[in-house]
């Protein structure tokens, strides 16, 4: 039987990790998808560098087009990252008939409606379960196990180093600089962690579950994104003691065919299963109108779990080949965006004040809120030793964004607010 030819870029983490099944699980491979599967060529940045798995050296090459280029290749499997390079050699690929399996997030996030409707035309898959979520199955999901329900809400820790830091910080109580020192010397966190950190990782991920999820073509543009750089300790621990975790959500919301996505720091209530997912553990909630809630769970990054799904990628690609059905199954949005304005977005909010302590200041600054229509659940005030100042912790009912800033804009002219600490989103 012919064996598939697939052309390997990239043999980083991830590269590796998909010759170690390729190679190992061969047998298994073939009873799914119907045909051997063959690593051809091999995209290296350096062929003389020492590696961790054993690959024959004529399979190696620094060119790129060498492989996108090779009539004997079928299907190129890319891990090597960079998105406007990248989107040149898919979109080549897709043009000379080739198949495309993808762990790049970066690269569906902001030009996947490209790249997708290019395969479209040309026949061809384009499969990138691994771009989100590492491990966890959840494209595949959203695409096909809720093809028959509508998705009302996605909400879920996409980000494994960020769930890291607030895990270590919540259960350690540690600061968050030296927390992320940690993870940098750990691993799971890159020298420049901006992107993790400041939610735009997570912002990528977002909209690749949005677009999938609600039908729309979502654009990055779209996602407000806030990080957890400003995250301090007395945050978490106020947090914990009135019952709550703070976890980096993603969360994408439909209601009446308006559509908000968001990453954000938020107050997530300790009986909701979000809070317990640590480490650098991935979750996704997601709410169907017809079946309810359900939850996946598991690794968010690594090298055999992101492997795993990538060629879980390649054995669908291999089977709609044998089956004739190549390019048939490829997403198009079709439904209109319509994006939630701040009047139509809401939320419960955690409120951190520092204000003056003495009499009357707590009857004016809920006579703000009573202004701004926004009521409130609970107003705690806890005594603490090293602050002169009072500090008043407020949790409101839901509350639309646009009021939410009105009180806040209204909280930074009044002097006896001396800081607004913390503004959290509430869930769960």
């Amino acid at each position: 039987m012919k064996p598939v030819k697939v052309g390997l870029l990239g043999l980083g983490t991830v590269g590796t990790g998909v010759v170690r099944i390729v190679e190992g699980h061969q047998h298994d491979l073939m009873s799914q998808s119907g045909s051997p599967i063959e690593i051809s060529k091999i995209l290296v940045k350096d062929k003389s560098k020492a590696r961790s798995i054993h690959v024959s050296e004529d399979k190696l090459t620094e060119s790129a087009w060498d492989i996108i280029e090779s009539p004997d290749v079928d299907v190129i499997v890319e891990v090597m990252g960079g998105i406007e390079q990248t989107k040149e050699l898919m979109l080549a690929a897709l043009d000379r008939g080739k198949h495309i399996v993808t762990a790049n997030k970066d690269l569906m996030a902001l030009h996947g409606p490209e790249i997708l409707q290019k395969a479209a035309e040309k026949g061809c898959d384009v499969m990138y379960e691994a771009s989100v979520a590492g491990g966890i199955p959840i494209i595949r999901t959203l695409i096909e196990g809720f093809s028959s329900d509508r998705i009302t809400k996605i909400m879920g820790i996409v980000n494994g180093t960020t769930n890291y830091i607030l895990t270590k910080m919540s259960q350690e109580g540690a600061a968050y600089d030296d927390v992320l020192k940690e993870a940098q010397q750990l691993g799971y966190a890159e020298s420049d962690p901006t992107s993790d950190v400041e939610g735009f990782d997570a912002a990528r991920k977002m909209t690749i579950l949005a677009t999938l999820g609600f039908h729309a073509n979502i654009a990055l543009s779209d996602v407000t994104a806030k990080g957890i750089s400003k995250v301090s300790k007395e945050d978490i621990a106020y947090g914990k003691k009135l019952g709550y975790e703070v976890k980096l959500l993603g969360i994408a919301e439909r209601q009446d065919e308006h559509i908000s996505i968001s990453v954000q720091p938020t107050m997530v209530k300790h009986s909701h299963p979000l809070a317990a997912v640590n480490g650098v553990f991935n979750a996704v909630y997601v709410y169907g109108e017809a079946v309810g809630e359900t939850m996946f769970y598991g690794p968010g990054a690594g090298e055999m779990p992101t492997a795993t799904s990538v060629v879980a990628d390649l054995v669908a690609v291999v089977r709609n080949s044998n089956l004739g059905v190549n390019g048939r199954r490829g997403f198009v949005p079709y439904k209109e965006k319509k994006l939630k304005t701040d009047e139509q977005i809401s939320s419960k909010n955690f409120i951190l004040l520092h204000v003056e302590d003495k009499a009357g200041v707590l009857a004016q600054i809920t006579q703000v809120f009573a202004q701004h229509e926004v009521s409130l659940e609970s107003v705690l005030q806890h005594p603490n030793q090293s602050n002169p100042l009072a500090e008043i912790i407020i949790i409101t009912h839901d509350a639309n964004k646009a009021s939410m800033n009105n009180v806040l804009k209204q909280f930074e002219s009044m002097s006896a607010v001396h800081a607004i600490k913390s503004v959290y989103r509430v869930e769960g």
